[in-house]
């Protein structure tokens, strides 16, 4: 993807980075200025989002597993003289960055691609700062049971919600099912409880939910934003880390 030049790999424009609050927070979620916050991109490489945060003035690191998407980050932060702190590892192991040591975590897209997610939530909860933001989207379980061809009144579900097993890929590769699922990964629904519910358990409040909206009325059947009509594709989740600021500790009160 990152050597095809794929949408997902394409750095932020210059006209993006003059404004990048605007691009990257549009709810509101990041509460005004995070001029000299520490920022983890978590699952983020690409060029995209370490530049829009560190253009808004942020402290940033940025986590991926591929070493050709770090690369991408590398060049933009060259050529726009950003400073990032790049770390190559899985979203599950983020034993290279210490705890309670960023403000904001974004997390694009990625947990679809690790058959379980709490360990996921465990580490980004170990190194959010008590009252930090944990801001994250998700492929929508019933988005991964569905078809991708239209039947008579709507899209039908395949796959069964509780499995442990990858989601089988498309039966027939559509435009819709190309944009839907990436070529060749190997993906794994997560149940509601085992997102929302995983966060709270590891140790996060939710604060907003939102599924952005792709759906068009006027469609054309079997295309991304008719089935979106049907479906929501993703979720984006904020959530607040849990615990009083400058609490490092657990308070010990003996009766």
């Amino acid at each position: 993807m990152a050597a095809s030049g794929d949408p997902l790999c394409r750095p932020a424009t210059a006209e993006e980075l003059s404004r990048p609050l605007s691009v990257v927070d549009q709810a509101g979620w990041l509460e005004g200025d995070i001029s000299g916050k520490h920022v983890l991109c978590l699952a983020a490489g690409g060029g995209r989002q370490s530049s829009l945060y560190a253009a808004a003035g942020a402290n940033v690191t940025v986590v991926d597993l591929s070493g050709a998407m770090l690369e991408l980050d590398r060049q933009v932060a060259a050529k726009r003289g950003y400073s990032l702190r790049i770390l190559q590892t899985t979203m599950e192991d983020l034993s290279g960055l210490a705890s309670a040591s960023f403000d904001i975590v974004i997390h694009p897209v990625s947990t679809c691609y690790v058959p379980d997610i709490r360990p996921v939530f465990d580490e980004v909860a170990r190194v959010t700062k008590p009252g930090g933001i944990y801001i994250s989207q998700h492929k929508q379980p019933v988005s991964l049971q569905a078809d991708y061809q239209r039947a008579e009144r709507g899209y039908p579900v395949l796959h069964t919600y509780y499995r442990s097993q990858p989601v089988p890929p498309p039966r027939q590769a559509t435009a819709a099912s190309k944009r839907l699922r990436e070529s060749g990964a190997i993906e794994y629904l997560h149940r509601w409880e085992q997102i929302v519910g995983g966060m709270c358990r590891s140790g996060f409040m939710i604060e907003d939910l939102v599924e952005p909206v792709h759906a068009k009325p006027e469609a054309p059947a079997n295309s991304f934003a008719d089935r979106a009509k049907f479906i929501a594709p993703y979720v984006r989740i904020k959530a607040r880390r849990r615990g009083e600021v400058g609490e490092s500790k657990p308070k010990i009160v003996l009766l």
